[in-house]
């Protein structure tokens, strides 16, 4: 048996290219000890969630202790969905290689909120790790026995460098009439293209939807996925998708939203976007992506605030499970807590424990509505230690008590 340093890995490396080019999911190279050694990733996990790493070893083992022909079709505590086949050589077992993480359901606002409470998720990150799911590949089961099946072929065999054959080119004949209109043709194009663009992104800006469903129907060619890239019209497209998911961006910034809200939507967006299959999903995600950030720009916009107000509400978003007060939160921004709910009451319309409670209601909404978590832990979930003070706070906004809110909902 050759030992682990003396085992050669370098084509198993190629193997994982392929599979990351193929599958557009996570590839990593996990040697027999448990560690990644060559890592391919696009999905950025977020940090509340625990690192993978010390799953390698359990996943390693598993595999380990069955058939060389084996794939190991493994869900840890977050749902998340990865496949592993075993490296092996001479029937001894030098490591495996693992793709994923993936998932075979949308992921629903009640499964990220099942999610949440299962696994004591701080509800602060609800948006990161719902964004991070959404951006996940999810597959049928019959696509995860393939790429299962392609994994075992790959992994039990040497790679082997392919030989590319290509047909002769034929230069096209230059015609100058030819291309003197279609630079005329095209200036016209990107003359349109700029003027619609800034609408656009006014209205994103703005959170105005109806304005982009407008723009959309009047202007197709802000959408229209030409043949930049003429021998590959879905890499052309995915270009342009990456570009506006650009503009859509600076336009949320805009608009006044905070970058932690920007960048978990942009990364999702740009994922989404490579791993499009062809071009009417990117016709359609392009839609979903602008009327996305429109919604973002409507429930989190804090353009019109002053700054020690977009500050408060920062904090008050990133600690909404935690114990605030006014006077804490004054004492965090280094301000005065009578100026602080002036400026606050000023700015939003609400005082700032209401505005607290609002966001605590809306959290514990959707829990209420999955039905299969008690009163009382919902409370403490969104940052409540009182039960009675909470159905009063929750009965103030919506008219019903928790309860009366659960029934009705389920």
């Amino acid at each position: 048996m050759l030992e682990q340093s003396e085992f050669e890995f370098n084509d198993f490396n190629k193997i994982c290219n392929l599979l990351f080019t193929l599958t557009k999911m996570d590839v990593r190279l996990i040697n027999s000890e448990g560690k990644a050694i060559f890592q391919l990733v696009n999905d950025n996990v977020p940090a509340v969630l625990e690192s993978l790493d010390n799953e390698f070893f359990t996943i390693n083992e598993t595999l380990r202790m069955n058939a060389a022909n084996s794939y190991y079709y493994y869900i840890n505590s977050y749902g998340l969905e990865y496949i592993a086949s075993g490296i092996w050589e001479n029937r001894s077992f030098y490591g495996s290689i693992l793709i994923g993480p993936f998932l075979s359901n949308i992921p629903t606002i009640g499964f990220i909120s099942e999610l949440i409470y299962k696994n004591k998720l701080p509800i602060s990150e609800r948006k990161q790790v719902h964004e991070f799911y959404k951006s996940l590949s999810v597959i049928s089961s019959n696509a995860s026995n393939s790429i299962g099946d392609l994994l075992v072929n790959m992994s039990t065999h040497k790679h082997m460098d392919s030989q590319l054959i290509t047909t002769d080119i034929n230069k096209p004949i230059l015609n100058k009439d030819q291309l003197k209109s279609n630079i005329v043709e095209s200036k016209n194009i990107i003359e349109f293209r700029y003027k619609y663009e800034k609408k656009m992104m006014n209205a994103i800006a703005k959170g105005d939807k109806d304005e982009i469903t407008r723009i959309s129907k009047e202007a197709n060619s802000i959408l229209n996925l030409s043949d930049r890239i003429p021998e590959s019209p879905i890499r052309s497209a995915k270009n342009l998708s990456l570009v506006l998911n650009t503009i859509c961006r600076i336009a949320a910034e805009r608009g006044g939203i905070h970058p932690i809200y920007i960048h978990t939507i942009s990364e999702k967006f740009a994922i989404l976007i490579e791993r499009a299959p062809n071009l009417p999903y990117l016709k359609k995600l392009s839609v979903v992506m602008m009327n996305e950030y429109c919604d973002v720009v409507r429930n989190f916009s804090t353009r019109n605030y002053s700054s020690i107000v977009k500050k408060a509400v920062e904090f008050i978003n990133v600690n909404i499970e935690n114990p605030l007060t006014l006077k804490e939160i004054a004492a965090k921004l280094h301000v005065n807590s009578s100026h602080l709910s002036r400026q606050f009451k000023k700015d939003t319309d609400m005082n700032i424990i209401d505005y607290i409670n609002q966001q605590r209601v809306d959290e514990a909404k959707l829990h209420l509505q999955r039905g299969n978590i008690s009163i009382t832990e919902i409370a403490f979930m969104v940052g409540f230690n009182d039960l009675n003070y909470f159905s009063r706070v929750f009965k103030k906004f919506t008219s019903l008590t928790p309860s009366q809110y659960s029934k009705s909902e389920n």
